[in-house]
């Protein structure tokens, strides 16, 4: 092909229509631009496919990820409103003494003392820059936002497992018996909320202690109710960032949902 386009233009060279060789040189130079142009479209949309597909992978993995953060948060949730049920429940034995019981007691101290902690599916794609396949800028905008999203959530969470265990626990342990509490827990079914494979049977062997433990002791202590109080306070608390984030979740799947649909379409 480039043989015959340069025998043209000696032909041209040689019978002096220099004119006719002008024009000829330009459309040439034309065809080859257009070529190039062409080659180039093609291999945008191959790489444009290629990057729609690797976008539709990553909004498929997204939308799993997702839907297990929100499972894991609205778990995590129940729980501190049983904890805040507890604590409002105990204050008020603390308040009026003749509506106690000993089961009712032991009951709602174990879920003061548990620490419900959402741990979430990280995923890679900012530091990855995987990211930028993303097409909606608005989801982009908030999957950046998600560490820092989770950090305000964590951080309560961390406040009340370091006032659990270096201040609430070992008040517990001085004033009355750990042994019955766990006993207590695992008979009320407390302990199953912790485990990964709930169909999973695990029989508890500890009995409850053979001392007579009265936890009327425990509520009548006067630094019993500030612990009710502080367990309950973080807990409002933690759960009021929890039911945020829980909705910006809801918002990022909803986000997903939508481009999902848009390649069925």
């Amino acid at each position: 092909m480039l043989r015959f386009f340069r025998q043209i233009r000696q032909r041209l060279l040689i019978d002096n229509k220099f004119s006719k060789y002008l024009l000829y040189a330009v459309g040439e130079i034309l065809l080859v631009v257009i070529g190039i142009l062409i080659a180039l479209q093609i291999d945008n949309w191959n790489d444009f496919k290629k990057d729609r597909g690797q976008e539709k992978e990553l909004l498929i993995q997204l939308k799993s990820e997702y839907q297990s953060n929100l499972a894991q948060l609205s778990a995590k949730i129940d729980l501190r409103n049983k904890m805040i049920t507890a604590s409002h429940k105990l204050l008020d034995y603390v308040d009026n003494p003749q509506m106690r019981s000993t089961d009712s007691i032991m009951k709602y101290l174990g879920f003061t003392i548990i620490t419900p902690t959402f741990d979430p599916i990280v995923n890679d794609i900012i530091s990855s820059g995987r990211i930028q396949l993303l097409q909606n800028p608005l989801l982009k905008e908030k999957l950046s936002r998600w560490t820092s999203d989770v950090i305000s959530v964590t951080e309560e969470e961390l406040e009340w497992l370091k006032y659990r265990s270096n201040i609430y626990r070992p008040f517990l342990e001085e004033n009355i018996s750990i042994r019955t509490m766990a006993y207590h827990n695992w008979k009320n079914g407390l302990m199953e909320n912790f485990q990964l494979d709930r169909a999973i049977n695990i029989k508890f062997e500890l009995a409850e202690s053979k001392r007579n433990v009265d936890p009327s002791v425990l509520l009548d202590n006067p630094k019993f109710e500030d612990k009710m109080s502080v367990c309950m306070e973080i807990s409002m608390l933690t759960n009021s960032q929890s039911i945020s984030l829980r909705e910006r979740i809801s918002e990022i799947l909803n986000l997903i949902e939508k481009e999902l649909k848009r390649f069925d379409s």
